[in-house]
């Protein structure tokens, strides 16, 4: 008897249902896909790829360049006429005095020696200021100055009937115009402590600079070079 009832079992079939088949209750948790972390690969991917983020990149360059390397500085008065007129813009570069020394005769931007009590900004404020100041269309909160170079550290100055004279020597100044040639005025003979700077505009009869207006200019008010004109078009090139 008992070896009939084992011949008259039904033989047992292997289980071919595929993981897709089973009911999704029956899955495993090793086969179930990770979606969670594939979606947020995907997102990240998307992020990185996206304007937000390319804008965020760029707005990084612009304010390490900007803060470390190079400015630019939009012209707003005729004291630099005919080398840089009204509404020029141009580069300043600011390493250029961390590798080399001030010299007669650059162009330089340099920070108001008398700075006026500013109103406050919100910091979103200050901070789009800040930038549209760094690429050239805004004027500083504090008014800069750009100027030349006229006397060093150590040396005197003198300006007799409209000549320059450094430690009693005339000075050459090729950039000037006839007219302002003859609007240098007069100026007593000035010892140039150290540290500090005599600054003239090109356009002699309309600068205030170091002959009356800013006075001697601390170097450590120079933030750097002007080099290169970048707007408009047409005077594009070095300054």
């Amino acid at each position: 008897m008992a070896d009939i009832e084992a011949r008259d079992l039904p033989a047992s079939e292997p289980d071919t249902t595929t993981v897709a088949e089973r009911d999704p209750s029956e899955r495993t948790e090793a086969s179930r896909p990770d979606t969670e972390e594939t979606e947020k690969d995907r997102g990240s991917h998307r992020f990185v790829g996206s304007t937000p983020f390319l804008v965020l990149v760029a707005l990084a360059a612009a304010i390490l360049v900007k803060t470390f390397l190079i400015q630019a500085f939009y012209i707003p008065s005729e004291s630099m006429v005919p080398t840089l007129e009204v509404g020029d813009r141009v580069f300043v570069n600011k390493l250029a005095y961390d590798i080399g020394d001030l010299g007669r005769g650059d162009v330089i931007v340099f920070a108001n020696p008398h700075p006026e009590q500013l109103p406050e900004r919100g910091a979103v404020s200050a901070f789009l200021h800040w930038l549209a100041e760094g690429i050239g269309f805004a004027q500083p909160a504090d008014e800069d100055f750009i100027k030349r170079v006229i006397g060093l550290p150590g040396e005197t100055v003198e300006i007799r009937d409209n000549v320059v004279y450094i430690d009693g020597e005339p000075l050459d100044e090729p950039y000037l115009t006839d007219a302002a040639r003859q609007s240098n005025g007069d100026f007593p003979v000035t010892r140039i402590p150290a540290g500090h700077l005599f600054m003239m505009g090109d356009n002699r009869g309309n600068s205030a600079d170091s002959r009356y207006g800013l006075g001697l200019v601390p170097v450590d008010k120079v933030i750097g070079r002007a080099f290169i004109v970048i707007w408009p078009p047409s005077q594009f090139g070095g300054v």
